[in-house]
């Protein structure tokens, strides 16, 4: 039996984020390919011009053009990515933004990391999570990850 490359894709606009990220992936050795937008804009583009569905949708929710939220909505809005997993990965971490992106749809809520550690167990988290409440019901309990 072949497994399936897992298809990820990062929308965020700090180069410096998007670096820390990439490493950290490169990292955990999993046989994944890696998408990057530099804003909301660019996501949605993406997401209309290409046929294949990614598995995790990391975005952050302070982008320039269209913010995180936007794109939230609009990616829920279309059939074709209700199995895609999203992750919000913001330093935004207030109560309100993690209550509307909680009732816009979003999988996961996670507060950046510092440390490129505690990044690479997030991710490894998220990757290996059990995404049971997809299809359940999104469960509030386990919905953010605060290292």
């Amino acid at each position: 039996m072949q497994h399936e490359k897992l298809h990820i894709i990062l929308a965020e606009d700090d180069k410096d984020d998007q670096l820390f990220f990439k490493s950290a992936f490169k990292d955990l050795k999993l046989d994944y390919s890696l998408s990057i937008c530099n804003d909301g804009i660019e996501l949605m583009d993406y997401l209309n011009a290409n046929s294949e569905t990614p598995h995790i949708i990391f975005l952050d929710l302070s982008m320039p053009g269209k913010n995180g939220l936007e794109c939230l909505k609009e990616i829920r809005a279309n059939v074709k990515y209700r199995d895609s997993a999203i992750a919000i990965y913001t330093s935004l971490a207030s109560s309100e933004n993690h209550e509307e992106s909680f009732i816009r749809g979003a999988n996961i809520f996670i507060k950046k990391p510092r440390e490129l550690s505690e990044l690479k167990k997030i991710l490894l988290e998220v990757i290996y999570i059990n995404w049971q409440y997809v299809s359940d019901g999104l469960n509030k309990e386990n919905f953010m990850i605060n290292y």
